[in-house]
């Protein structure tokens, strides 16, 4: 039995980067040695151990054959006989097809390192073209490793994937799982652009990249709507914004309220198609709730300066500020990163930005309604469930028009 080091760690460890999991392939076992070593069985397609102690991950050299169109048709083989060269050969890329062994000794049989130091992901070798996953990845990884670039003939590979149809074949609950990490990246507009230049995003999200041809004034020139909308994610991503804040702000050129800000009129989506999205996607409900709220209410937020104490009850009424009070804040971040990425709330000449004022107007009118005492209001109309919510309503906006006047 011997036991290697293998995969993204060492990657990481050689670009100076902190690694958080590291995994290990064994190399002439059998899954009963690795029973009787006490490992614990985790893998259902695979064999695949955690450590008794480590609890770090411990698979068996392994070869894979494609059996099937998409993620799921492969037919895994893994005994003693499988070399650890063969199993770094079903890697996909090559910086992560190293292995260490014991004495530290590194190995690298398909060129990984000087691929490291060249920045460059390129597949090990024809058999990426069997896994569709493989094209989410890298896209993932362009947006995690700023300075790296695409092989051409890896990127040529991925535009036959999708020619072929191998997307097409992939599960929702993947293709959201690799599209959430990549925008939890530092710069999730890579992932993007790599995704729309292999022509994986017009299979995946063809709303998404339907945006690059709505046109787009800008203070540097004409932009395209999706080149605005990655801006604006990017922007999320510098200041660390949640995971639905960045979904919300992705899916914003869907949003006809947004396209009316931006000055857009000659094209209106339907509103439809986000909810389309997030259903053939099965986003979670936390990342399809503030989009669909933020499509909504993105113009009247934007405006609310000039609204009157009315109108900004109500607005925080429809967004239940009051009783999720997060998700009203994660809404006031999203268009206040939008704010910042649009021409009219563009840096100053001093290079400050300018601050966003309807996020601490609207906080300020959340504040006040806050003290509202519905209690004493229900006492006062006990049986009458339509004056106690006309009178709530009543005391909020005159809360709020207190507020206003000071």
């Amino acid at each position: 039995m011997e036991i290697y080091e293998v995969g993204g760690c060492l990657r990481d460890e050689l670009l100076g980067l902190a690694v958080k999991d590291r995994d290990w392939v064994v190399v002439g076992a059998t899954v009963q040695q690795m029973l009787e070593a006490g490992f614990k069985p985790v893998g259902k397609d695979f064999p695949v151990f955690l450590h008794p102690k480590t609890h770090e991950e411990y698979a068996l050299a392994r070869t894979e054959r494609k059996t099937a169109a998409g993620y799921h048709g492969f037919v895994f083989h893994a005994d003693p006989s499988v070399t650890l060269v063969e199993d770094l050969a079903r890697r996909d890329f090559t910086v992560n097809a190293l292995a260490r062994d014991p004495q530290g000794r590194l190995i690298d049989p398909f060129g990984g390192q000087d691929d490291l130091a060249g920045g460059i992901f390129r597949h090990v070798s024809p058999a990426f073209a069997e896994d569709p996953v493989r094209i989410l990845r890298l896209a993932r990884f362009m947006a995690r490793f700023e300075n790296f670039t695409v092989a051409p003939e890896t990127l040529a590979l991925c535009r036959q994937m999708v020619a072929a149809g191998e997307v097409d074949a992939l599960v929702a609950e993947r293709v959201w799982q690799e599209l959430s990490r990549g925008l939890m990246e530092p710069k999730p507009s890579r992932m993007l652009r790599t995704l729309l230049e292999c022509g994986a995003l017009q299979r995946l999200l063809p709303e998404l990249a339907a945006l690059q041809a709505v046109e787009l004034a800008a203070a540097s020139g004409t932009v395209d709507l999706l080149t605005h909308i990655t801006q604006v994610l990017d922007r999320a991503a510098q200041v660390q914004a949640p995971l639905a804040v960045r979904f919300a702000l992705m899916m914003q050129g869907l949003s006809h309220a947004y396209l009316l800000q931006l000055k857009i009129s000659s094209v209106c989506f339907d509103s439809q198609l986000l909810r389309g999205v997030c259903k053939r996607l099965r986003v979670p409900a936390e990342c399809r709730d503030l989009a669909i709220l933020l499509a909504k209410e993105v113009g009247h937020i934007h405006a609310c300066l000039s609204a009157d104490a009315t109108s900004i009850v109500q607005l925080l009424e429809r967004c239940d500020a009051l009783r999720k009070p997060e998700r009203f804040a994660q809404l006031l971040q999203a268009c206040t990163l939008q704010a910042q990425v649009i021409e009219a709330f563009a840096p100053t000449e001093a290079g400050q930005r300018q601050p966003y004022r309807p996020a601490a107007h609207l906080q300020a009118a959340l504040q006040a309604i806050g003290g509202v005492n519905t209690g004493a209001i229900a006492a006062r109309h006990v049986g009458q469930p339509q004056l106690i919510k006309q009178a709530i309503h009543a005391a909020r906006v005159a809360c709020v028009q207190e507020t206003l006047e000071r």
